[in-house]
Protein backbone atom coordinates (compact mmCIF):
# COMPACT_ATOMS: atom_id res chain seq x y z
CA UNK A 1 0.00 0.00 0.00
CA UNK A 2 1.16 3.36 -0.67
CA UNK A 3 1.74 5.49 2.95
CA UNK A 4 2.41 8.76 4.70
CA UNK A 5 4.69 8.75 6.98
CA UNK A 6 4.07 12.53 8.57
CA UNK A 7 6.87 14.60 10.15
CA UNK A 8 9.38 11.68 9.11
CA UNK A 9 11.99 13.42 7.64
CA UNK A 10 12.96 15.10 10.99
CA UNK A 11 15.54 13.59 12.72
CA UNK A 12 13.89 13.62 16.26
CA UNK A 13 10.87 12.28 14.57
CA UNK A 14 10.18 8.32 16.25
CA UNK A 15 9.26 7.28 12.50
CA UNK A 16 12.51 8.62 10.77
CA UNK A 17 14.54 5.38 11.44
CA UNK A 18 11.71 3.43 10.14
CA UNK A 19 10.96 5.30 6.93
CA UNK A 20 14.85 5.11 5.09
CA UNK A 21 15.43 3.57 2.24
CA UNK A 22 15.15 -0.69 2.33
CA UNK A 23 13.98 -0.34 6.18
CA UNK A 24 11.81 -3.51 7.35
CA UNK A 25 9.64 -3.19 10.18
CA UNK A 26 6.34 -3.54 11.69
CA UNK A 27 3.84 -0.72 10.77
CA UNK A 28 0.82 0.52 12.35
CA UNK A 29 -1.70 2.57 10.47
CA UNK A 30 -4.75 4.30 9.74
CA UNK A 31 -6.62 5.14 6.49
CA UNK A 32 -6.85 8.78 5.85
CA UNK A 33 -9.04 11.06 2.89
CA UNK A 34 -6.87 9.30 -0.31
CA UNK A 35 -3.75 8.07 1.45
CA UNK A 36 -2.77 4.97 4.36
CA UNK A 37 -0.93 7.26 7.11
CA UNK A 38 1.76 5.54 9.66
CA UNK A 39 0.91 6.06 13.13
CA UNK A 40 3.50 3.22 14.69
CA UNK A 41 6.44 1.51 13.90
CA UNK A 42 9.18 -0.78 15.01
CA UNK A 43 12.05 -1.17 13.40
CA UNK A 44 13.11 -4.64 13.01
CA UNK A 45 16.03 -4.36 10.28
CA UNK A 46 17.43 -1.27 8.46
CA UNK A 47 19.25 -3.21 5.76
CA UNK A 48 20.92 0.89 5.82
CA UNK A 49 24.39 -1.31 4.87
CA UNK A 50 23.22 -1.95 1.33
CA UNK A 51 23.29 1.40 0.55
CA UNK A 52 27.48 1.53 1.13
CA UNK A 53 27.69 -0.63 -1.79
CA UNK A 54 26.84 0.51 -5.43
CA UNK A 55 26.46 -2.97 -6.50
CA UNK A 56 23.93 -4.05 -3.75
CA UNK A 57 22.27 -1.05 -4.18
CA UNK A 58 21.05 -0.94 -7.27
CA UNK A 59 20.12 -4.96 -7.06
CA UNK A 60 18.13 -3.87 -3.95
CA UNK A 61 16.81 -1.07 -5.48
CA UNK A 62 15.83 -3.87 -8.80
CA UNK A 63 14.19 -6.46 -5.97
CA UNK A 64 12.00 -3.26 -4.58
CA UNK A 65 11.02 -1.92 -7.81
CA UNK A 66 10.42 -5.48 -9.65
CA UNK A 67 7.77 -5.92 -6.87
CA UNK A 68 6.17 -2.72 -7.42
CA UNK A 69 5.76 -3.84 -10.97
CA UNK A 70 4.42 -7.10 -10.11
CA UNK A 71 1.54 -6.06 -7.86
CA UNK A 72 -1.56 -4.20 -7.32
CA UNK A 73 -1.34 -1.38 -5.06
CA UNK A 74 -3.57 -2.88 -2.05
CA UNK A 75 -2.16 -6.23 -3.26
CA UNK A 76 -1.64 -8.96 -0.47
CA UNK A 77 1.16 -11.63 -0.99
CA UNK A 78 2.91 -13.02 1.66
CA UNK A 79 5.06 -15.18 -0.40
CA UNK A 80 6.52 -12.14 -2.42
CA UNK A 81 7.00 -10.37 0.95
CA UNK A 82 9.50 -13.03 2.04
CA UNK A 83 11.18 -13.85 -1.06
CA UNK A 84 12.11 -9.79 -0.86
CA UNK A 85 13.21 -10.33 3.15
CA UNK A 86 15.14 -12.99 2.80
CA UNK A 87 16.79 -11.66 -0.84
CA UNK A 88 17.88 -8.74 1.56
CA UNK A 89 19.55 -10.78 3.59
CA UNK A 90 21.17 -12.59 0.99
CA UNK A 91 22.63 -9.62 -0.52
CA UNK A 92 24.43 -8.32 2.79
CA UNK A 93 26.04 -11.68 3.34
CA UNK A 94 27.79 -11.75 -0.14
CA UNK A 95 27.16 -15.68 0.41
CA UNK A 96 25.53 -15.94 -2.78
CA UNK A 97 26.46 -14.77 -6.40
CA UNK A 98 24.63 -11.47 -6.88
CA UNK A 99 23.44 -12.13 -10.12
CA UNK A 100 22.64 -16.11 -9.74
CA UNK A 101 20.42 -14.24 -6.86
CA UNK A 102 19.03 -12.14 -9.25
CA UNK A 103 17.85 -14.80 -11.54
CA UNK A 104 16.27 -16.79 -8.67
CA UNK A 105 14.44 -14.13 -7.21
CA UNK A 106 12.89 -13.02 -10.60
CA UNK A 107 11.91 -17.02 -11.20
CA UNK A 108 9.99 -16.35 -7.85
CA UNK A 109 8.38 -13.80 -8.66
CA UNK A 110 6.93 -15.07 -11.90
CA UNK A 111 5.59 -18.08 -9.86
CA UNK A 112 4.17 -16.26 -7.37
CA UNK A 113 2.29 -14.10 -9.81
CA UNK A 114 0.76 -16.44 -12.20
CA UNK A 115 3.82 -16.67 -14.94
CA UNK A 116 5.60 -19.58 -13.53
CA UNK A 117 8.04 -21.44 -16.20
CA UNK A 118 7.68 -24.87 -17.22
CA UNK A 119 10.61 -26.47 -17.51
CA UNK A 120 9.62 -30.44 -16.95
CA UNK A 121 7.00 -30.79 -20.00
CA UNK A 122 7.79 -29.66 -23.63
CA UNK A 123 5.30 -26.25 -23.34
CA UNK A 124 4.54 -27.57 -27.24
CA UNK A 125 3.28 -31.71 -27.08
CA UNK A 126 3.24 -32.07 -22.87
CA UNK A 127 6.41 -34.40 -23.28
CA UNK A 128 8.78 -34.75 -20.35
CA UNK A 129 11.47 -33.00 -21.22
CA UNK A 130 15.26 -33.54 -18.89
CA UNK A 131 16.90 -31.31 -21.07
CA UNK A 132 16.11 -27.79 -23.27
CA UNK A 133 17.86 -25.61 -24.95
CA UNK A 134 14.58 -23.80 -26.46
CA UNK A 135 12.53 -21.42 -24.51
CA UNK A 136 9.48 -20.29 -25.74
CA UNK A 137 8.21 -16.60 -24.72
CA UNK A 138 4.40 -17.40 -26.40
CA UNK A 139 3.95 -20.50 -23.75
CA UNK A 140 6.51 -19.92 -21.68
CA UNK A 141 8.60 -22.96 -21.46
CA UNK A 142 10.91 -25.13 -22.45
CA UNK A 143 10.80 -27.04 -25.63
CA UNK A 144 11.59 -30.73 -26.78
CA UNK A 145 14.32 -31.09 -29.95
CA UNK A 146 11.22 -32.41 -31.92
CA UNK A 147 8.51 -29.37 -31.62
CA UNK A 148 8.52 -26.35 -34.02
CA UNK A 149 10.92 -23.57 -32.62
CA UNK A 150 8.96 -20.09 -32.96
CA UNK A 151 8.74 -17.20 -30.92
CA UNK A 152 11.41 -17.58 -28.29
CA UNK A 153 15.17 -17.90 -27.81
CA UNK A 154 17.85 -20.22 -28.11
CA UNK A 155 20.07 -20.81 -24.82
CA UNK A 156 22.64 -23.12 -23.79
CA UNK A 157 21.67 -26.64 -22.54
CA UNK A 158 23.48 -25.29 -19.27
CA UNK A 159 21.58 -22.65 -19.08
CA UNK A 160 18.06 -24.61 -19.39
CA UNK A 161 19.33 -26.83 -16.56
CA UNK A 162 20.24 -23.36 -14.58
CA UNK A 163 16.51 -22.22 -15.13
CA UNK A 164 15.40 -25.63 -13.98
CA UNK A 165 17.23 -25.93 -10.90
CA UNK A 166 16.75 -22.13 -9.49
CA UNK A 167 12.96 -22.23 -10.38
CA UNK A 168 12.78 -25.03 -7.71
CA UNK A 169 15.13 -24.39 -5.28
CA UNK A 170 14.70 -21.60 -2.71
CA UNK A 171 16.49 -18.09 -2.92
CA UNK A 172 18.75 -19.72 0.00
CA UNK A 173 19.87 -22.94 -2.40
CA UNK A 174 20.94 -20.04 -5.11
CA UNK A 175 24.75 -20.69 -3.79
CA UNK A 176 24.89 -24.08 -4.96
CA UNK A 177 24.66 -22.78 -8.54
CA UNK A 178 28.21 -21.66 -10.05
CA UNK A 179 27.17 -20.24 -13.85
CA UNK A 180 29.49 -18.80 -16.36
CA UNK A 181 29.50 -15.61 -17.47
CA UNK A 182 28.13 -16.79 -20.94
CA UNK A 183 24.92 -18.41 -19.04
CA UNK A 184 24.53 -16.06 -16.67
CA UNK A 185 24.24 -13.48 -19.72
CA UNK A 186 21.30 -15.54 -21.51
CA UNK A 187 19.33 -15.85 -18.55
CA UNK A 188 19.60 -12.04 -17.76
CA UNK A 189 18.41 -11.61 -21.37
CA UNK A 190 15.43 -14.35 -21.34
CA UNK A 191 13.75 -13.20 -18.03
CA UNK A 192 14.49 -9.67 -18.86
CA UNK A 193 12.26 -10.80 -22.15
CA UNK A 194 9.72 -12.28 -19.91
CA UNK A 195 9.40 -9.61 -17.41
CA UNK A 196 8.82 -7.07 -19.87
CA UNK A 197 6.25 -9.17 -21.91
CA UNK A 198 4.05 -9.87 -19.10
CA UNK A 199 3.76 -6.76 -16.82
CA UNK A 200 2.52 -3.45 -17.53
CA UNK A 201 5.86 -1.75 -17.96
CA UNK A 202 9.90 -2.91 -18.01
CA UNK A 203 11.86 -2.25 -14.38
CA UNK A 204 13.99 1.42 -15.26
CA UNK A 205 16.38 -0.56 -12.86
CA UNK A 206 17.61 -3.31 -15.64
CA UNK A 207 19.66 -0.58 -17.34
CA UNK A 208 21.41 0.81 -13.99
CA UNK A 209 22.84 -3.63 -13.78
CA UNK A 210 23.46 -3.14 -17.54
CA UNK A 211 25.82 -0.08 -16.94
CA UNK A 212 27.25 -1.75 -14.16
CA UNK A 213 28.31 -5.03 -15.64
CA UNK A 214 29.92 -3.08 -18.82
CA UNK A 215 31.37 -1.23 -16.05
CA UNK A 216 33.29 -4.20 -14.35
CA UNK A 217 34.63 -5.66 -17.79
CA UNK A 218 36.14 -2.33 -18.78
CA UNK A 219 38.04 -2.54 -15.48
CA UNK A 220 39.07 -6.13 -16.65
Amino acid sequence: VSTVARGAKKSRSPLFSTTLQFCYGDYVLYKGKSMYVIDESMLIDSFQDLLDDLKDLTYASYFCELMDIAMNDGEKNEIMFKHLVSAFYLIRSHAVDIKTLARSFELKILQATGYGLNFDYCCMCGKKITSFNYFSFQYLGGVCDKCRRTNGMNIDYAAGSALKYLSKASLESAYKVVLSDRVKRELYKLLNLVISQNYFKKPKSLETLRYLENFEKNKI
